[in-house]
């Protein structure tokens, strides 16, 4: 062979390796993120919570790893066939956040693709899993307590309102076991505290409206919103509306209290986000969902607005200022 035929047939042996190097490359696994509100309405902070979950387990966004987002955009008819998408896009594992309604489309979608979720009541109770200890199926996730901590929300307003009497209870109809979950133990508290209870339902920002105009007729001492997906989206809506009508008002999450909300008590978040990148993470390398346990929240806090509290005339006892987590000036 001659020398330069043969210097050709290297030069184009060299390029075709890395063609076919490339080919031989495994395909980038995606996890499909299917949530019931829209992009704009979620803290940076959580997203970055899921995304250092997944960092944790050896995966990046971009680098080793694709996302692909489906928002139903607080319209919840629209979640199964968001999450049909997902399936059909054959996705690695589906994480759900915005309330059990979403992890339900999940499910209902698919009984192979693995499904890590949030959920803020017990999800043995909603028939998500079959257990916390072993979940079986093929879900698994973090359940962040919101349902069950409204008791103790009732009793932190008590201790900031101490003369309230006539509590009003604002729950969503659309979220039929949020609202029940918290319905219920609200019921119950009020029973052992003497407490007065006004139920307000909303479900549009214009129902949310004649649910505070309504506080005109009928004004409560204080407010508890429900914990909601929906809500949160509405959140500054929610806490314009409370101080506009001088009404002390409880919410389960610190982000209602950073825009301007007077308090919060509820499960950490970032750190609930962070836990299910973490299992979708374990997920990609094997681990099966039925044996991940669920995750039960254990990272708390409460936080206290003091510039809305000094706004309605109210002193923040030194218990509250010694047990709480964030004061926000």
């Amino acid at each position: 062979m001659k020398r330069r035929a043969f210097i050709s047939l290297l030069g184009g042996a060299a390029a075709a390796w890395p063609l076919a190097a490339r080919a031989q490359q495994p395909a980038m696994p995606v996890i499909g993120v299917l949530d019931a509100r829209s992009p704009g309405s979620i803290e940076e902070g959580t997203l970055r919570g899921f995304r250092q979950g997944l960092k944790e387990s050896g995966y990046v966004e971009g680098e080793n790893l694709a996302l692909e987002y489906r928002w139903a955009n607080n319209q919840i008819d629209r979640l199964p066939a968001l999450a049909a998408e997902l399936v059909r896009r054959r996705v690695a594992v589906i994480a759900t956040s915005g309330g059990p309604a979403v992890a339900f489309a999940a499910k209902a979608a698919t009984t192979t693709i693995p499904i890590v979720f949030i959920v803020n009541e017990d999800p043995v109770s909603l028939g998500l899993v079959a257990g916390l200890a072993r979940p079986g199926g093929n879900a698994t996730g973090v359940n962040i307590f919101t349902a069950e901590l409204t008791a103790k929300r009732l009793d932190l307003l008590r201790e900031l309102v101490p003369g309230a009497a006539r509590v009003g209870v604002l729950v969503n109809p659309a979220q039929a076991t949020s609202a029940e979950s918290t319905l219920r133990d609200v019921a119950a508290a009020a029973r052992i505290t003497g407490l007065q209870i006004k139920l307000l339902n909303a479900s549009t920002s214009l129902e949310i409206e004649a649910a505070f105009a309504s506080f005109m007729q009928e004004r409560p001492d204080a407010l508890l919103v429900g914990p909601d997906a929906y809500f949160f989206t509405r959140r500054v809506q929610l806490t314009h509306l409370a101080s506009h009508l001088s009404i002390p008002a409880t919410y389960a999450q610190r982000d209602y209290v950073e825009a301007g909300g007077l308090m919060s008590y509820g499960s950490n978040l970032t750190d609930a986000f962070r836990q299910i990148g973490v299992y979708a993470g374990r997920i990609l390398k094997g681990a099966k969902a039925a044996d991940l346990p669920v995750v039960q929240s254990s990272k708390f806090e409460l936080v206290i607005n003091a510039s809305t509290a000094r706004m309605l005339g109210l002193t923040v006892p030194d218990k509250l200022l010694v047990a709480a987590d964030e004061v926000i000036e």
